[in-house]
């Protein structure tokens, strides 16, 4: 019999393949920093939202081998079903192959009702996919013999602002969806039996990509079900939405060549980007374009770049969950022409509050009035701007240093330069190794720890928690990361003035 649990139920609501690959291939999953950070943002928020209602009795349990058991825990939650415990986190059911276990489960008297807790931040509407999650749950219980009265969503006030001591019963915003679970009950039954046909069968189920693949999340197997395709292909194409590729996709226009030859409306951008990988035709420059962007740029030039952490739970005052609390700068910098290259840079304490110190590191840094670049300079800009929000004895300084940056993405993203190696993405860790391919001191992957900013980003939190030594090497390495990323800038930069003094 199969032994369907909920994160498979709702694997198969979204896409039947993707449940088959769970249960037959889950070594094909591919999970990132940022999927992880995710998975850890939401086992952080579970168990904050265990104390949600006061006491509460937990029957998590795992075996030696760090697996959950579900046996004991079965048998933990019947004891305090039988002692009407008013809150049972993780209370735990099964019946005909059917298993879940709820978050909280609060008795209130007449009954029992669930409580969902999610790491996400409350909307006007309430995503389908939950509804799916705990409509799942109230037909294992009710199934199981529980009355359900009934059902909520717990997810993240997207307002709140810590201010010392988290206070759960403001950061958690609770959405009574009965009626919308209610309404999804009729379609469990037949889903259920379906997805065990599917489960019990050892052929993957034939399903071509389609919307679902990114929706309601993004697909792990991705790049195993795209595998076949020619590469590059539609999905490589530039500045175009998810469901524009599935639809020339679906119409049979996957490869470049396809493209070519079709009607299909493309931007200049796009029809560039198809051209110069059909054909070798190098690298395509607008000098006139890149010169005159080139001629807003002054001496003392300066190169910023910040890293930030999002932590799910506030931890500094007058903050909001998620908010970019930036923690690191790097800052390259020649003061006139063919001046040397020089550096500096910023790294704050692990488990402090680093905004006020990076604040202050900048306005001591960089000069008011001095041209700076960023690369895709809205992320910096909005930081600084937070900055001098937050502190507005420093705010003219900070606001001058915002005032005066210019994005170095610009000549890339208007297509002034191009050649086929970017593909469709023109972030630096595209364009750069386009430039520089054979350049190992411009390859992120020669990075120790620290390769992107979903490293650092996850990193820099867990600093504190390390031994000493370790401490010293990771924030080392992160300093390594952050400094690659503006000198990355100069190396590009230095490139356009190149191609713009040739003949």
């Amino acid at each position: 019999m199969v032994y369907l649990s909920k994160s498979k139920y709702c694997s198969f609501r979204q896409c039947p393949k993707m449940a088959w690959l769970n249960k037959y291939h889950p070594e094909l999953v591919e999970i990132d920093a940022m999927i992880q950070s995710r998975f850890d943002a939401g086992h952080e928020v579970g168990e904050l939202a265990k104390g949600l209602f006061g006491t509460y009795v937990d029957v998590s349990t795992f075996n030696d081998e760090g697996s959950i058991d579900i046996p004991m825990m079965l048998k933990k939650t019947k004891n305090e079903l039988t002692n009407n415990t008013p809150v049972i986190c993780e209370a735990a059911f099964s019946i005909d192959g059917l298993y879940c276990a709820v978050d909280l489960l609060k008795y209130d008297g007449e009954g029992w009702s669930i409580y969902e807790v999610k790491s996400s931040t409350c909307k006007d509407e309430v995503d389908e996919v939950y509804i799916i999650d705990i409509a799942f749950q109230r037909y294992v219980l009710e199934k199981a013999g529980i009355k359900v009265n009934r059902t909520y969503l717990v997810n993240i006030n997207n307002q709140y602002v810590y201010d010392g001591e988290i206070d759960i019963s403001q950061f958690f915003a609770i959405t009574d969806i009965t009626s919308e679970v209610n309404a999804e009950l009729t379609n469990v039954e037949p889903n259920i039996k379906r997805a065990k046909e599917i489960l019990e069968c050892k052929d993957m189920p034939s399903l071509d990509i389609g919307e679902r693949c990114c929706s309601p999340y993004e697909c792990s197997y991705w790049n195993y079900c795209t595998s076949n395709l020619p590469q590059p292909n539609v999905f490589s194409m530039y500045h175009m939405a998810f469901k524009g590729k599935i639809d020339l996709y679906h119409r049979g226009l996957v490869s470049y060549e396809d493209l070519a030859n079709s009607d299909t409306r493309l931007t200049t951008t796009q029809l560039r980007q198809i051209k110069y990988q059909l054909n070798d035709l190098g690298t395509y420059i607008e000098k006139e374009n890149i010169k005159e962007f080139l001629d807003t740029l002054s001496y003392p030039l300066y190169f910023l770049d910040f890293e930030t952490m999002q932590p799910v739970i506030p931890q500094f005052n007058g903050t909001r969950p998620y908010q970019q609390i930036p923690f690191q700068y790097s800052l390259h910098y020649i003061e006139k022409e063919n001046g040397p290259l020089l550096h500096k840079e910023f790294l704050g304490v692990s488990g402090e509050d680093p905004r006020r110190a990076i604040a202050e590191a900048l306005i001591k840094d960089i000069p008011k009035d001095v041209c700076i670049t960023a690369y895709n300079k809205a992320f910096e800009c909005t930081r600084i701007k937070e900055l001098a929000a937050t502190f507005p004895d420093l705010a003219s300084h900070l606001l001058n240093i915002e005032s005066h940056i210019i994005d170095l993405l610009v000549p890339f993203q208007k297509g002034y330069y191009y050649n086929k190696a970017m593909g469709g993405s023109f972030s630096i860790k595209s364009v750069l190794p386009a430039i520089f391919p054979d350049d190992p001191a411009l390859n992120y992957h020669n990075l120790e720890e620290v390769q992107n900013g979903n490293d650092a980003m996850t990193i820099f939190p867990k600093i504190k928690d390390m031994p000493a030594e370790q401490q010293e090497i990771t924030r080392h390495n992160l300093l390594k990361y952050c400094e690659l990323d503006t000198f990355a800038m100069v190396k590009v930069w230095q490139e356009l003035v190149t191609v713009t003094s040739s003949k």
